[in-house]
């Protein structure tokens, strides 16, 4: 089998985020008495960490720095209080880890949600299963598309990147593998487009996790 590891985002990807973090925004925006966004929309504000979120979520004219730094601290005192209100693992992704575990594929995490929600999401929501590696945003490193993280994750893994398969929902996942030399690929359940993925760069897009197994199958 070509593919050794397998290293997963978590929002959009392992786990669907969005109502809580919609949710989380919405309750800071109100609370600081600005117009409120619809669930949908936030599939385009997440993804490239607390301080995109929230520039993105406020209004064009309320993004200075001050203002921006005040929504990201309220939004994690949110978070913290609600991300796991309606947040659980996609359908299929137990299934897919499950056939990684007894195939001997590594697999690992690497968000740009802050380190705190993507370990305590991980360990929470996907407990059986032992992932080599859990990275999440911290201040020592940048964030993703920097391959910085992703090349400590290979690593970690003690994999080339050409043997680990990269997969994320956003532009800025198939950015990072891309610039880390790994297998970018797509996953359409998530947030974002075909478009998008394929125009970032995805070698593969997949329309469900259970593609994943698929795939690997054929490698």
């Amino acid at each position: 089998m070509r593919f050794r590891a397998v290293v997963f985002d978590v929002d959009g990807t392992l786990l669907n985020t969005l109502d809580d973090l919609a949710d989380s925004m919405n309750a800071v925006l109100a609370a600081m008495s600005f117009p409120q966004h619809a669930t949908d929309d936030y599939r385009y504000f997440v993804g490239d960490g607390f301080v995109n979120l929230a520039r993105r979520a406020l209004p064009k004219g309320a993004r200075d720095r001050g203002t921006v730094q005040e929504c990201v601290t309220r939004v994690r005192e949110e978070y913290r209080k609600n991300w796991k209100n309606k947040t659980r693992p996609y359908y299929g992704i137990p299934k897919v880890l499950n056939w990684l575990k007894d195939n001997g594929i590594q697999s690992a995490v690497l968000s740009n949600k802050d380190e705190e929600f993507t370990r305590t999401a991980v360990t929470t929501l996907l407990p059986h299963w032992n992932f080599v590696s859990i990275r999440g945003a911290t201040d020592d490193l940048p964030l993703k598309p920097d391959p910085k993280a992703a090349s400590l994750v290979a690593k970690e893994l003690g994999r080339a990147p050409s043997k680990i398969l990269y997969v994320g929902d956003t532009k800025t996942d198939m950015k990072t593998a891309v610039a880390a030399k790994m297998y970018p690929c797509g996953a359409l359940w998530g947030f974002r487009t075909r478009e998008e993925l394929e125009k970032a760069g995805a070698k593969e897009v997949f329309e469900k996790p259970l593609d994943v197994i698929r795939f690997l199958e054929k490698k």
